[in-house]
């Protein structure tokens, strides 16, 4: 298959209609290619046609209009209908799927929930095909150039796109995606794909090799968090500070929710030498968000390494997760009081939207007007609010626009698949190059509990105001 998505790529013969002639007759999907004799230069024919088979109407035309409403969605998203953002060259939303090359799913579904990014796709734009900033290795540089054309080819097409490009440059930049078994290549784990991808595109996109005004990845994905660390034997205390990516759900057999999850993963325990006692000591960390980002990545841990078996197992306990996230109770306290009036700007003018009397501190801050779009941001007049709020502030509040879920008992095994939310507030699953209309009920069915797809990854937007 991998053969025929490179020659349909060069050629345009779709594989369904491709024909190998070898030696002996017709090249099969599962042929042995060890067992073919092929020799350096020899030369294969192939046979097909690229251009459709013109074929009679059955029936006369049928307009999207009179369809009913979930043809009418799902003829949108055949024909590619989607509306255009005018202030970015973005698309804000696109159909076309990804041709699985091969136990690339984990790689087609990462792709696809990250590019529901506009500011990503904004900045990847920007990003010089010649010029490589200081620092930035050629592999990770062309790996950041794959990622922006296979972005640029699914807004551009209403086809299934073959991303061979960008496989090949993972598998140089990280060559742990091109382990092979029985010469055929494993299953890898979403979620390392992910990281990986995104840590490159953190070294690249802030280096000189694009433009000033491109969103950096730190301020799209990146989370700061500060930690106090205590000993209670010792009663040694300390404090701590990073930088991550990603928010961790731990899952254990007292949480249920996203939130007790993210509550379990911020609270952790870790054992090292106290300097005071002079032996091992159990040391409890203890974190809180100090700054948020644009787009928030939850992980669910679901996987861990068992040792009977030597493999990843997974954790298929049922975790229902938010539409809208609230992470406010997770802050540090200086970050609290920079989200107490935004958060107040953004109650008073949804209360104003639904009617709901609302309470009138100062003359400035009446008659707010608000809206939420269906991709979750709140947009509001911040000119009739308060003038001491900046715009694109953040609250703290997060609306789910993407969902990577996982089929299957083991992370290098299964099917991942990724649910991506559009404008119009209708779902679309990508399941390699066969997407389908979901509704919103449909998502939050993905949150475990037996063997069909579950949240592995869950991607938010912050509402701002």
């Amino acid at each position: 298959m991998v053969f025929k998505t490179q020659l349909y790529t060069l050629t345009g013969v779709p594989p369904e209609r491709q024909k190998i002639m070898v030696k002996g007759g017709i090249l099969k999907d599962d042929t042995d290619w060890s067992t073919l004799g092929l020799k350096d230069g020899q030369k294969l024919m192939m046979i097909g046609t690229a251009d459709e088979i013109v074929k009679a109407p059955e029936k006369g035309p049928v307009f999207v209009e009179d369809l009913p409403e979930e043809e009418q969605a799902a003829a949108l998203v055949l024909f590619h209908v989607l509306e255009i953002d005018q202030t970015t060259p973005c698309k804000k939303g696109h159909s076309a799927g990804l041709y699985n090359l091969g136990n690339t799913c984990y790689m087609n579904s990462t792709l696809q929930c990250l590019h529901s990014v506009p500011e990503l796709k904004s900045a990847l734009l920007s990003y010089s095909d010649n010029v490589r900033g200081n620092g930035v290795d050629q592999a990770s540089h062309s790996l950041t150039v794959a990622t922006r054309n296979t972005f640029g080819e699914l807004d551009q097409s209403v086809r299934p796109v073959a991303p061979l490009h960008f496989l090949q440059m993972l598998r140089k930049k990280y060559p742990q995606f091109a382990q092979q078994q029985n010469n055929v290549y494993m299953q890898q784990d979403a979620e390392e794909c992910w990281t990986q991808l995104i840590y490159t595109l953190s070294q690249t996109l802030t280096s000189e090799a694009s433009e000033p005004t491109a969103a950096q990845m730190k301020e799209l994905f990146g989370i700061d968090l500060v930690s106090r660390v205590h000993c209670a034997e010792s009663g040694e205390e300390s404090s701590e500070s990073e930088s991550v990516y990603s928010l961790k759900c731990h899952i254990s057999h007292d949480v249920n929710h996203l939130h007790e999850g993210l509550k379990h993963g911020l609270k952790t325990e870790l054992e090292k030498v106290s300097p005071s006692l002079g032996w091992t000591a159990i040391y409890t960390r203890e974190s809180r968000i100090n700054e948020l980002p644009r787009y928030l990545t939850v992980q669910f841990v679901r996987f861990f390494w068992k040792r009977e078996s030597n493999q990843k197992a997974k954790i298929l306990r049922k975790v229902d997760y938010p539409l809208e996230l609230d992470v406010y109770d997770f802050c540090s306290d200086e970050l609290k009081l920079k989200l107490q009036t935004p958060r107040q700007v953004l109650r008073d003018a949804e209360s104003a939207k639904f009617g709901l009397k609302v309470e009138v501190k100062t003359s400035s801050s009446q008659n707010i007007e608000g809206s939420s779009t269906s991709a979750g941001e709140s947009s509001m007049d911040i000119d009739k609010a308060d003038s001491s709020v900046p715009k694109k502030q953040l609250t703290g509040i997060y609306d789910l626009i993407a969902v990577l879920t996982h089929k299957g008992r083991s992370a290098d095994s299964g099917h991942y698949v990724g649910w991506v939310k559009q404008d119009d507030g209708k779902w679309i699953e990508f399941d390699d190059d066969n997407p389908s209309i979901r509704k919103e009920e449909e998502i939050l069915k993905l949150s475990g509990g037996g063997d069909w797809h579950m949240a592995y990854i869950c991607l938010y937007k912050a509402r701002v105001i």
